[in-house]
This record gives structure tokens, sequence and C-alpha cells, in this order.
């Protein structure tokens, strides 16, 4: 009954702090002249959109790290290895993404980091999680006993992490093109993962996950349709990363195949098009990532957040089954 109490308050905290915040820094934003740059290939419902203040993932990032700082403080969740290492991605990697969103709003074009730059400030994040991992006793073997999957990685396993890192970060990234759909994905996992993390005992992945997708809600308070404040690269990146994180630390990684399914296919949509327009010139689909494929087929920007956020709530739900009994 403890537990619950705490979790129940540990999002409730996220919300309320994410809604305060929001409230605050939006005028802020827009006063700095903070607008995001809509690429010219989306639709023209798209471009309406020009000038919607971005750098928006401060909205539940900020909340997130002041409610988990609090908790800390006042005694009421303990500072784990394992809880280190994901403060440390999520950090990392919202600072990749808001010097990503600086610069493009400095140039005044959708244009920030180079993908080199990107990848290398990654590269660097995931040798020194893999370091601190090995360091805290972390396991360098990939183990899904339900699918007979037992693999000593080794070294390799530094190699995964920057996969599942990377990979996980970008997808995110990709998905957010409509309003409140990648907030909205990451919410649903993070539930996901909240509710896996503390029924296998990882008390304090849990508690995190359930702050992070309370300030998740009060972001979408703002994000939903029509949205007043984009999260930007800012969120997204840190928002996939540390999903993947977790994953990791609870060695649950085939299980975020699941929960984040429909971030995966989001970039598989986009790596299929390069390929079939390289192989075949021509496209596979009206438009990538695959959101806006059916936004050309004429469907509804709402309608298409409501049908992702079905699907991803399913396989959530799939997952919580999957990765509560591997």
């Amino acid at each position: 009954m403890y537990l619950l109490t705490k979790s129940i308050l540990a999002a409730m905290l996220g919300f309320i702090s994410a809604v305060v915040l929001g409230f605050i820094l939006i005028p802020i934003l827009k006063k700095m002249h903070a607008g995001q740059r809509i690429s010219s290939y989306v639709s023209n419902r798209h471009q309406a959109k020009e000038g919607t203040p971005t750098l928006g993932g401060l909205i539940f990032i900020l909340p997130t790290l002041l409610v988990v700082f609090g908790l800390l403080v006042t005694g009421k969740m303990e500072l784990t290895e394992d809880l280190k290492i994901v403060l440390f991605v999520f950090i990392s990697y919202a600072f990749i993404g808001f010097l990503d969103d600086f610069l493009s709003l400095k140039r005044g074009k959708n244009e920030g980091l180079t993908t080199f730059q990107k990848l290398f400030m990654q590269l660097i994040v995931a040798l020194i999680v893999f370091y601190l991992y090995i360091q805290n006793g972390g396991q360098t073997r990939l183990v899904v006993s339900t699918l007979g999957i037992n693999i000593e990685m080794k070294w390799l396993y530094g190699i995964f992490i920057l996969f599942i890192l990377v990979g996980s970060s970008n997808a995110v990234n990709l998905t957010d093109g409509l309003d409140g759909l990648a907030g909205g994905l990451s919410a649903i996992s993070f539930i996901a993962f909240s509710l896996i993390s503390l029924m296998v005992g990882y008390t304090d992945m849990g508690i995190f996950a359930l702050i992070l997708t309370g300030a998740l809600v009060g972001f979408l308070f703002y994000n939903a349709y029509p949205a007043k404040v984009f999260m930007g690269d800012t969120g997204s990146l840190a928002l996939g990363a540390v999903m993947g994180i977790i994953a990791i630390l609870t060695h649950r990684e085939v299980t975020l195949l699941i929960v984040a399914f429909v971030f995966v296919i989001e970039t598989l949509s986009v790596i299929l098009q390069v390929i079939w327009v390289k192989c075949f010139n021509k496209k596979l689909f009206l438009m990538t990532p695959i959101h806006h494929h059916f936004e050309k087929l004429g469907m509804n920007e709402v309608d298409i957040v409501r049908m992702f956020w079905l699907v991803g709530l399913i396989l959530a739900m799939a997952g919580i089954i999957f990765g509560v009994w591997i």
C-alpha cells in the first residue's frame, strides 16, 4: 500500500509541476521567439504551425528532475547506482537535444547539430554508460528465457547499449511530427515500464518512470492538438534514450521492442522509403515517417494520433505481460 501511495504521489507531482512550468515557460519562449521551423515538405496544415514555440521538452524534463531531487532529499526515494545511470542518460540526451534546438533557432533554419556531431556525442555518452554499468556489476548477457535466448556478449554489450540509445532516441525524434503523438506514445510506454519495473523489483526506475509519465501528461496539456508548444529535440532525444536505458537496466531489452513498436514502425518506414527510392526509383509510402503517409491519404491529424495511441496502448499491455513473465 505504501509503494502504491508513493507511486501515485510521484505521478501527481510530475503532472502538477509540468502544468505549472508550462504555464510559466511558454510565454517566455514566445518572447524569446523560440519558434519551430517547419519543413517545406510537409502539408500546408503544418505550415500554419510555423513559429509555435519549441524547447517544450523542458516542461517535462525539469519537473521530472525537480521531483526526483525532492524525493531523494526527503528520503522518499533511494539514489541507487541504476538511478544515477538513468539520470545521467536523461540529462545528457536532453543537453544534446537542447544544443541541437538552440543552434537551429540561432541559425533561423531547421539545421542544428550535424549527424556526425550527434553520433559522436551519443557515442561518448554510451561509453560512459557502459563503464558505469560494468562498475555497477551489470551483466553483459542478453537473457530472454521465454524465447530461449541466453547470449554472453562481453564488450559487445557496450555496442549494444549504443545501438539501443541511438535507436530509441532517434525513433522518438522521428515520431515527433504530429501534435501530441510522440508525447502520448511516450507516456503510454513509460506507464508500461513503470509497472514492469515495480513488479519485478526495480522500484527506483519504476518511480522515476511514473514521475516522467505524470510530467508527460502535464506536457500534453499544452502539446495536444492544437499544440501551444513542441517538445523539440530537447524532449524527444531525452525520452527515447531514457526509455532505452530503463529497458537495459531492467534487462527487458526485447520488451522494449514490443512496448515501443510504434516508434520502431515509424523508423522502419523512413529506412524502407530510402531503400525503395534507391532500388526502384519510386516511393513506397506517400511520405515518411509513416504518420505523414496517413495524412497524405486524407486522414485528420487528431484521428491519426488517436489511432497510433490506441495501437501503442495495446502493445504496451502486451509488453507488460511479456516483460513480467520473461
